[in-house]
């Protein structure tokens, strides 16, 4: 079963509610939900921490009992908590929804890259063993994880730097740790995608999305910036399967930025097509694929596969393998292109 789903009403829930929508509180401003769970855990046993939307500013606090989140909304809202870092927190009771499951999907999810049809996009399933998958999970887990809005990563040999969606090429953070090392050995054994691998790959981002946020969270539609990554993108899914959904969207269209979320899709002309991820598979994104389409896990809590229902699980691990690039990127698709625009 997925995480619950809480709604802030437009009014004051009675105080029958023993949930909490707590502003200026969150990852984003510095609070881990482990501490926040630990101040709030003064007032009753807190069920969880949730993040209440994609900001990293909001959370919900979910108690056992009523009577907890009564106490605790009397005495820590609009106070300084010093056991926050001195916030103010902005407090009010939320209510759990009971959202029926869309399973409806407007475009079918494929199992193959081929049924796709999309040049450069390879998919191989059981790329990692089971035992391989626990071993990796490990090692990153032993790392500290550098906490963001919607998800938490590691960065390795570069770090990509989410708010000019570039990477610093003057700061090296080192060598790829030894616990790539085997899935660096076995891409370079892929001869059977014609070329399309590159052989040195040198920056690694681990993606961690875990069961502190609800797991209809993804990622919005996005290219890889084309200045910062040259040649292919491979991406090892761990622990929890999801959807990866691909846009193309046409020349008309396409004025550097397209719909950041699925609230104003109608508005542009794309072609959409969808993969299913299973764990342990890795994808390949290489020249039409990687610099012309665009990839984003949609927002789903549920997926419809084929004629089978797939809840996303309470967690999901990514290793996003790629190849800075030192200069401009010159590829056939300049409409994409930041070096080209």
């Amino acid at each position: 079963m997925g995480l619950p789903r809480f709604t802030c009403p437009k009014r004051r829930a009675d105080e029958s509610s023993p949930h909490l929508y707590v502003a200026n509180c969150g990852p984003a401003v510095g609070l881990s939900y482990e501490k926040i769970a630990s101040v709030f855990g003064t007032y009753g046993d807190v069920k969880g921490v949730y993040a209440a939307d994609e900001s990293g500013t909001r959370v919900i606090v979910s108690f056992q009992e009523k009577g907890s989140a009564q106490s605790a909304l009397k005495e820590l809202n609009g106070k300084p908590c010093s056991s926050l870092g001195g916030r103010s927190l902005h407090i009010q009771y939320s209510v759990q929804s009971h959202d029926k499951i869309n399973t409806s999907q407007s475009v079918p999810v494929s199992t193959s890259a081929s049924e796709l049809n999309i040049p450069g996009l390879f998919l191989i399933h059981d790329f990692i063993t089971a035992k391989e998958e626990e071993e990796l999970l490990s090692a990153v887990d032993c790392r500290p994880w550098k906490h963001l809005a919607k998800r938490r990563v590691q960065h390795y040999g570069y770090e990509f730097c989410y708010d000019i969606r570039n990477v610093n090429t003057s700061q090296f953070l080192g060598e790829l740790p030894d616990f790539v090392s085997p899935i660096l050995e076995r891409i370079r054994s892929l001869q059977t995608l014609d070329g399309a691998v590159d052989v040195y790959l040198n920056q690694l981002t681990a993606r961690n999305y875990v069961n502190e946020y609800p797991p209809g969270v993804g990622l919005s539609p996005h290219i890889d910036t084309h200045s910062a990554f040259e040649g292919s993108i491979f991406s090892l899914s761990l622990t929890g399967p999801c959807i990866m959904e691909f846009r193309k969207y046409t020349t008309s269209t396409w004025q550097g930025k397209p719909a950041s979320s699925e609230d104003n899709e109608d508005h542009l002309d794309f072609v959409r097509k969808s993969i299913y991820l299973p764990p342990r598979s890795i994808l390949l994104l290489s020249g039409e694929s990687r610099y012309a389409w665009h990839h984003y896990i949609p927002h789903h809590k549920v997926d419809k596969v084929k004629d089978s229902l797939i809840r996303r699980g309470r967690r999901r691990v990514s290793f996003t393998l790629r190849k800075v690039r030192k200069g401009p990127c010159q590829c056939e698709f300049p409409q994409y292109c930041d070096s080209q625009e």
